[in-house]
């Protein structure tokens, strides 16, 4: 990866969608130093066309993202979708059919409703209106029950990421005096999920630019290894506290990358947590740490900026969820830090990071490992 843009994420009401893509588009060329001559493909991820209302965004944003006359590709997996976006451009550049890919993720959330278009009704299904969090807080209750994880943990966690977001200048939510007491205090929206313990709903964009190590420019972030993983979103007998699509979508990765022992070979993780309490369930997925022990590394604060594995120091989802670009963030995250480009969120020595992204009822699952030097 030679190329990184993001927008800054919020509320966006001042720009259009194309508007908002283009600011990433432009910032990723630009870090790359190349223009839009030099892409010879374009892969765009996208959320359903019900969360911002537009049909065919593909066609759409052609000129936004200078995809006039070049092949472009729509991947969709729900949340996930970014990072399988950057790993199917990834293939296009190792499959020799282009020599440069962009990259590019959105959501314009302001302009739908994301609570009523998960909640919409199906054939022979109840009508619950509870949106994603009705039915990650059930998930998240198994897990406490057991690993035996106090109440705190997901508060703890809470603290963490909305701090680091108070260094990172494009997340939406910045808050660097927050509290245990004032996320504890927060409203209860579906137990044990409190308001701010919540992602929130975001406008923002996200491009990258991939190429191979003949056209690398200026200081690239080399990819060791990725991965995808799906599974069914409901079947009997599913752990949704520790879904096989997640184990085995991190065994792949790791083993290109030559990693035996994640919580040893990576120095910096940006995860999927949409809500406090996965934090700890994605580090035992992904075997970052042992199972029913992922919450006691929240507790010992070894996943805090300063400790030795530091989770989602740009403030993650909890900080900001423009859901279709929200998977590529991670791993373009993941990838400013083995760069050494992540300003004030830069963690020091950071030689491998991961970028991981999840979407749907935790079926979908994409990683990748990044590393400062080129795989051996």
């Amino acid at each position: 990866m030679v190329g990184i843009g993001q927008s800054r994420q919020a509320k966006r009401r001042e720009v259009t969608i194309g508007a908002l893509v283009r600011e990433a588009v432009d910032a990723a060329l630009a870090d790359a130093g190349v223009g839009f001559a030099d892409i010879d493909a374009v892969v765009l991820s996208k959320t359903p066309d019900l969360f911002d209302g537009v049909m065919n965004p593909e066609l759409y944003l052609a000129d936004a993202m200078g995809a006039v006359g070049l092949p472009v590709t729509r991947v969709f997996t729900g949340g996930s979708v970014g990072g399988h976006a950057a790993i199917h451009g990834a293939h296009l550049v190792s499959a020799g059919l282009a020599r440069r890919v962009l990259v590019v993720a959105y959501s314009k959330e302001s302009e739908g409703n994301f609570t009523w278009a998960l909640s919409r009704g199906l054939p022979f299904s109840a009508h619950l209106g509870a949106g994603a969090g009705g039915h990650f807080a059930p998930v998240i209750r198994e897990y406490i029950r057991r690993s035996g994880a106090p109440e705190h943990i997901g508060w703890k966690v809470a603290v963490n990421h909305r701090r680091n977001a108070a260094l990172n200048p494009y997340a939406h939510l910045r808050k660097a005096g927050l509290t245990v007491q004032e996320v504890r205090d927060s409203p209860m929206l579906w137990d044990p999920i409190r308001y701010l313990e919540s992602c929130p709903s975001s406008d923002g964009s996200c491009a990258v630019v991939i190429t191979d190590a003949r056209h690398v420019t200026g200081r690239p972030a080399w990819i060791h290894g990725m991965a995808f993983r799906t599974e069914t979103g409901h079947f009997a007998g599913r752990d949704e506290v520790n879904p096989r699509a997640g184990r085995d979508c991190a065994a792949e990765a790791y083993r290109q990358a030559g990693i035996t022992d994640p919580a040893r070979d990576i120095d910096v993780a940006e995860l999927y947590v949409p809500y406090s309490w996965y934090e700890p369930m994605w580090l035992e997925n992904l075997g970052l740490a042992a199972e029913h022990r992922g919450w006691r590394l929240v507790d010992e604060d070894r996943t805090a900026f300063g400790g030795d594995l530091p989770v989602n120091p740009s403030g993650g989802v909890l900080a900001g969820n423009p859901t279709g670009a929200t998977g590529l963030l991670r791993f373009a995250e993941a990838a400013l830090q083995v760069r050494g480009l992540a300003g004030e969120h830069q963690i020091d020595g950071v030689r491998r990071a991961l970028g991981h992204a999840m979407g749907g009822a935790s079926q979908f699952h994409a990683l990748w490992v990044v590393g400062s030097e080129a795989p051996t």
